[in-house]
């Protein structure tokens, strides 16, 4: 039971920030024991704060800022790896890192417009060139889709097309030369990009069936989504966030949700146009 705040079992157990393969997580909640009385755990479920509910209950880590996806369920929104549909394939989305991690996922996206993210690459400390090549090996085993020359689309972080003292050409360009066409007109609104992800991750038609799921191969999205907190004014932490930022460009660049017109009855209507004939003479 987490009640000392984020721990060193928040970051090597729940996290597993060393990636360990024999590092792994189940959850139970006072429900799961059948031999707790039923009343007591409403007493006790009545009587709690909601913070420290969470985590006596639930076994949830808490942190006074609170976690940015707090829709986020390993249980529901990770599963296992399956062969995607050719039609299915929709885009990369990469976060450009040379000392800090590069960030790249593949997204593919079914015919009722739910998202997932199948395949990653995150490395750190490599070339331009280097982060072509893998991310190449990728789509060929994915069979990924590219141009009548073999390239490769994605989007990019709007960064990647300045040029530095250092360098002669920008990121964007040493992508294109390595066969990697790269759009970096993504849109990067913070606050609008988290609203988006959130609603993709809430259920909509039934209540397990959200809009994104992961793959549990992409090990590095969801440590990342895991460890997004709020920090000071609303503002989530800067700390390991490559990968959710290259999700939300690719959350940004799908179509707004169809919001249905309101259809209003005659008597509405009628009521709006008495409304204006008053406010016109003055009444």
């Amino acid at each position: 039971t987490p009640l000392s705040g984020l721990t060193w079992v928040y970051d090597e157990i729940y996290l597993n920030a060393a990636g360990d393969d024999e590092v792994w997580c189940l959850f139970m909640e006072w429900a799961d024991n059948p031999w707790l009385d039923g009343e007591e755990i409403k007493l006790l479920t009545e009587y709690m704060p909601e913070d420290e509910l969470e985590s006596r209950r639930y076994g949830r880590f808490v942190s006074e800022s609170g976690p940015v996806y707090s829709e986020f369920d390993p249980s529901v929104h990770v599963i296992d790896p399956f062969d995607v549909p050719q039609e299915w394939q929709d885009a990369l989305s990469i976060d450009p890192g040379l000392n800090n991690p590069l960030s790249c996922h593949f997204y593919a996206t079914d015919g009722d417009g739910t998202v997932y993210v199948i395949a990653e690459h995150y490395e750190q400390g490599k070339s331009v060139a280097y982060h072509a090549k893998m991310i190449k090996e990728i789509a060929k085993r994915l069979d990924w889709h590219g141009d009548g020359k073999g390239r490769i689309s994605a989007l990019i972080d709007s960064a990647a097309s300045q040029r530095t003292l250092a360098s002669s050409k920008s990121v964007a360009e040493l992508f294109y030369d390595e066969g990697i066409l790269v759009d970096t007109r993504v849109n990067k609104d913070l606050f609008s990009g988290i609203n988006r992800v959130k609603e993709y991750l809430k259920p909509v038609s039934a209540p397990d069936r959200p809009r994104l799921y992961i793959f549990s191969s992409c090990v590095n999205l969801i440590r990342e989504i895991k460890g997004y907190w709020w920090g000071e004014g609303d503002v989530p932490k800067k700390r390991d966030d490559h990968a959710l930022d290259e999700l939300r460009y690719f959350i940004m660049s799908r179509p707004e949700p169809y919001v249905p017109p309101v259809v209003k009855s005659e008597i509405a209507l009628d009521k709006e146009r008495l409304i204006r004939k008053l406010r016109r003479s003055g009444r």
